[in-house]
């Protein structure tokens, strides 16, 4: 195998590999999210144990990389492409941080009767997980168009995180434990609007790949 053609096998297995930690990544969400939906603390264990699989998978990714750029020489192109795979796994194990930050809230929340079922929130979690789907798709398939529609998709986000301040505001009394409770809550909602957020910069950190230039989705 020649060196341009061990150059573009490298390339392909980076890409295997970091879309392995995405779908990794969009499970640890769904199973925080229901987790703490369904007050089951072994989902949002196992959620929480996955974080080192996740940590381990974005060192590797990173070595990958550096090894790319230090044998292989790679042209501009090809130096985006390495550059923002780098940039992408750094908010995908971001993303992942808030997932577990969720799962420790259902195990915080051990035993407790939610003050209201979670309505919004659910929502949130659908959201930017299709978010990180479709960032992720347009990472493999070049795809511009797909990145600008993350930009709709964040404010719809931010819509329903503003929705849930407001009702737990509405919500919060003189009852010490349902505010605390509701403050968990709250925080719940502010990590699923970080993960829109992350989303969103992989979309940029794609189009940067694609045309060199840095453009703000969410300004």
């Amino acid at each position: 195998m020649d060196t341009r053609s061990s150059f573009h096998k490298s390339i392909e297995d980076l890409q295997v590999d970091l879309l392995k930690m995405g779908a990794l990544v969009q499970e640890t969400i769904h199973q925080a999210v229901k987790s703490l939906a369904d007050m089951d603390v072994s989902l949002a264990e196992k959620t929480i144990k996955q974080d080192d699989q996740i940590d381990d998978m974005m060192l590797s990714i990173e070595d990958q990389c550096i090894r790319l750029i230090a044998l292989q020489q790679p042209m501009a192109s090809d130096l985006r492409m390495i550059g923002t795979a780098m940039k992408i796994v750094t908010d995908l194990e971001r993303i992942a941080d808030h997932a577990v930050d969720i799962a420790k809230t259902t195990v915080r929340l051990s035993g407790e009767t939610l003050v209201k079922p979670l309505i919004d929130i659910p929502k949130m979690a659908d959201l930017v997980q299709h978010m990180l789907h479709v960032s992720l798709r347009a990472y493999v398939d070049r795809d511009i168009s797909l990145c600008e529609t993350l930009a709709n998709k964040d404010d719809e986000v931010d819509s329903l995180y503003s929705c849930v301040f407001q009702e737990i505001i509405e919500l919060m009394g003189t009852n010490l434990s349902s505010n605390r409770q509701l403050t968990h809550l709250l925080m719940v909602a502010r990590h699923l609007e970080r993960v829109g957020d992350h989303a969103t910069n992989i979309g940029e950190w794609v189009i940067f790949m694609i045309n060199g230039q840095r453009i703000d989705l969410n300004p």
